[in-house]
């Protein structure tokens, strides 16, 4: 029978090709999408709209010829005003209020009309796109609250019936202008009292491929709303809806998968190798590591290669000079072999003295 520490090495030596398999799929998952970004597996394309967001200039920066200083604009055509709207940010325009909606929540506005000298938010930011079919699309959802029945109608009236007579319209104004205060006033009501509960105005764009616009730029249509005007719909046609093929740059690449599967298999190689040196080699210390005998020479190699090479470049280093390098004093000096010769003579005339 296996020990404890065999049978562990063993499993996890098993379990390595399943760990294997799983790592590239848990690494596309490791991070979400980016915002303003989606991924479609069905053709393999990664969409990113971010280019056509309008963002705020910088206090101290310049604008350039090409930077954009006011958000995305929409003729209204009968609806009798223009839509301004932004994507996946919120609109750059100062907004001081809007109607019905808080102060802390103007500054998010991605979608917004003019009624009146009265600011109408039709959504909040939002950076999630999504596909219906093979339409992609971007919704803002919690804007002013829905018309009521009796202002749409009044509405619909003012743009829709053009014989009307002049005496009539007049008379009309007055009372709609009244019945306008009214109802901005009940919208404010309404949402300080029932908050979530109000219908609520939306937004929903849908992103059409445009590959011959440059690349920043968007073409925006207004195509209707609904009879209550409580959602509007919007055509956007831009090169940044056409995508690009490849995966999302969300999870690990392939040095990173790469890198993931070392170190599994690291951890596999180096347990299983101390539980086998331990329980059936009876190894102790570092040589309970697997193939210590290996890596030992060459750790040992290692050590010889770098002894050689600071030795080398120890030589290159200029020295002290000690007494043998004394000018005159060496072999191969100048006038070397006189001064022995010196030497020598000398000698023998001490020598000859000392017999003296």
């Amino acid at each position: 029978m296996y020990s404890s520490p065999m049978r562990l090495a063993m499993r996890l030596t098993s379990i390595l090709p399943t760990l294997l398999l799983l790592t590239p799929s848990l690494a596309a998952d490791s991070k979400p999408l980016l915002p303003c970004t989606i991924y479609r597996t069905e053709t393999n394309a990664y969409y990113d709209i971010s280019p056509i967001a309008v963002q705020p200039l910088v206090d101290h920066k310049k604008a350039h010829k090409d930077d954009r200083t006011e958000s995305w604009h929409a003729r209204g055509y009968d609806m009798g005003t223009n839509f301004t709207l932004n994507f996946c940010a919120p609109v750059i325009e100062t907004i001081d209020e809007a109607v019905g909606i808080k102060e802390s929540l103007v500054k998010n506005i991605s979608a917004f009309y003019t009624w009146k000298e009265e600011v109408y938010s039709i959504g909040q930011v939002s950076t999630e796109l999504v596909f219906r079919g093979r339409e992609l699309s971007l919704n803002y959802t919690n804007g002013s609250p829905c018309d009521s029945p009796s202002t749409h109608d009044k509405r619909k009236l003012k743009h829709g019936n053009d014989d009307d007579d002049d005496d009539d319209d007049k008379d009309k104004d007055d009372d709609d202008k009244d019945k306008d205060d009214d109802d901005r006033k009940s919208h404010k009501d309404k949402s300080s009292k029932h908050g979530d509960d109000v219908r609520r105005k939306s937004t929903l764009i849908s992103l059409a491929c445009d590959p011959n616009l440059p690349s920043g730029k968007v073409h925006v249509s207004f195509v209707g709303s609904s009879p209550d005007q409580c959602t509007y719909f919007f055509r956007a046609k831009t090169m940044a809806a056409c995508g690009g093929v490849g995966e999302p740059p969300t999870g690990l690449g392939a040095g990173g998968v790469f890198g993931v599967i070392l170190i599994i298999f690291l951890a596999v190689y180096l347990l299983g190798g101390i539980a086998y040196q331990r329980t059936v080699m009876h190894q102790r210390s570092w040589r309970q590591l697997p193939n210590y005998n290996v890596w030992a020479s060459i750790f040992s190699i290692l050590k010889d290669i770098v002894i050689i090479l600071t030795s080398s470049c120890a030589r290159l280093l200029p020295r002290r000079q000690g007494y043998n390098q004394l000018p005159g004093s060496g072999r191969g000096s100048r006038g070397g072999g006189g001064r022995a010769d010196d030497e020598n003579r000398l000698i023998d005339q001490l020598d000859e003295e000392w017999d003296d």
